[in-house]
Formats: structure tokens, C-alpha cells, sequence
């Protein structure tokens, strides 16, 4: 019998260069409490034991009709390998996880009923910072209850591994990310440019792991990448860009202290 995939969360998760992390990063989708879910992995061309890991891992815990591996072969990148896996998800919602994050047991199942309470098609949750070794070092990030376009532009507080699609609202053509820097962040506007609005629960339900040398924490790229998105992406004027950036860099540093 053909499973039904319409209560199902796909969770893509891109991999390069993970060896380190992504073992404990699968581990906490198998922990979840909302039991129907399936792992979309997509193997970005990295020269280590990643995907090696990964199919141990399934293997160990006889997931191969949950869990698939995904050889990207010809585009690379973060965006390519989440549009990857959107593409061959199948299930009605869609979850991203980055593979050095880790999610708390509950959080596919809080925030599936959220998004089904607030009848939404985006939503996101809080979370924390964590060291390398995926202990929160008690930074809390806390969420709105709603952002619409030109809220997000002055705060870029969505996470990645935070959020959550409900397909059919948001239908998966709608969910590939553009191939530039930010293009997380970049898909987050566009879809709120569109008339869509995000919401979020603010409770902490995803450990952010932060490496030392993550790019994420080079503050002089961040600002780069903020500035770009504003002038090439959204085509922002010189001032209205510089409006923006003023409220995104005092959130952005009040996130972090």
C-alpha cells in the first residue's frame, strides 16, 4: 500500500562537509514526537565521510523508506540543494534543517499545530545559539507574531531551520531559492513581497550551532550580503536601503549580545 503523504513534513537538509555534525543533526529528526515525517538529504559534493554517515545511519536504523540521500551532479550550493529537495519532497509540508543544527524533540510537532491554528502558509519559530558542539549558550532569539515585507526588511529574525511551508498554500514552485548569497533570506522577502505573511512562534525550538569560522559570524560579509540583497535583489533605492539597514544592523547586534 502507497503511503500518504498528506499529513507528512519533508525536512531537506543540505550537506557539505559535515562529517562533524550531521550524525547528531539526523538524530533529532528521528527524536521528534510528530512521527510522520521523511528526511531529504542532498549531498553537495563534498570531499569527506558525510554521505558515508548518512547511509550508516539509515541503515543502522532501517530508515530507507523515510530518509533518501540526493548526490547533487550538477548545480552546488545551499540553494540548489534545498531546491533539490523541495523538488523531491513529498510530503504536504516542508521543513528546512541545516545539517549542523539541531531541532528540540517538540518542534515539528508545535509548530505543526501552530501553522494549522493560525491557518498560515509560512510560519517560524524562536531559537538559540549553540558552540560547536550544539550547547545553547542561553541566547534566546525571540520572533513577532506576524511579518509582512516591509517588517522584514528591518529584521531579518527568520531562521532557516526554523520555519515551516505549508504546500498547499505555498505551492513547492514558489519555494526555490534564487543562487545568490542570503538566499535564504532572499526567499523569505520575495514571498512576502508576494502578499504572503509569516508567523511566528516564539518559543525556542532549534539549537543554531555556530562554528567559529561559520560564515554567519563574519560580521563584515553579513553586512555585505545584507546590502546587496537590499540594492540587487529587492532593487532598493540608495535611502530606502539605508533605512532598512540602520533597524536590521540594531537588531542584528541586540540578537547576539
Amino acid at each position: 500500500m502507497d503511503r500518504d503523504y498528506s499529513q507528512t513534513v519533508s525536512v531537506i537538509i543540505p550537506v557539505y562537509l559535515l562529517e562533524k555534525y550531521i550524525k547528531q543533526t539526523m538524530e533529532c529528526v528521528l527524536a521528534q514526537t510528530y512521527k510522520d515525517w521523511e528526511m531529504v538529504l542532498v549531498e553537495d559534493g563534498g570531499k569527506d565521510r558525510s554521505a558515508e554517515i548518512i547511509e550508516e545511519f539509515i541503515k543502522e536504523n532501517d530508515l530507507s523508506d523515510r530518509v533518501r540521500l540526493i548526490h547533487q551532479k550538477d548545480e552546488f550550493g545551499a540553494a540548489a540543494a534545498r531546491n533539490t529537495g523541495v523538488r523531491e519532497s513529498k510530503g504536504r509540508y516542508i521543513a528546512y534543517l541545516d545539517g549542523d543544527d539541531v531541532w528540540m524533540p517538540d518542534k515539528l510537532e508545535k509548530e505543526l499545530a501552530f501553522l494549522r491554528e493560525k491557518d498560515a502558509g509560512f510560519v517560524f519559530t524562536g531559537y538559540e545559539f549553540a558552540d560547536a558542539n550544539a550547547v545553547g549558550n542561553g541566547k534566546i532569539v525571540h520572533v513577532p507574531a506576524t511579518l509582512n515585507y516591509k517588517q522584514a526588511l528591518k529584521n531579518t529574525t527568520i531562521f532557516t531551520s526554523t520555519v515551516m511551508f505549508d504546500t498547499q498554500k505555498i505551492p513547492r514552485e514558489k519555494l526555490m531559492m534564487p543562487k545568490i548569497k542570503s538566499e535564504d533570506t532572499a526567499l523569505w522577502w520575495r514571498l512576502l513581497r508576494e502578499g504572503n505573511i509569516a508567523c511566528g512562534l516564539d518559543e525556542n525550538l532549534v539549537l543554531y550551532r555556530r562554528p567559529g569560522k561559520s560564515l554567519s559570524s563574519n560580521k563584515l560579509e553579513a553586512v555585505r550580503r545584507i546590502w546587496m540583497l537590499y540594492r540587487k535583489a529587492e532593487h532598493l533605492n540608495v535611502f530606502y536601503s539605508a533605512y532598512n539597514f540602520v533597524f536590521w544592523a540594531f537588531r542584528a547586534v541586540a540578537r547576539r549580545i
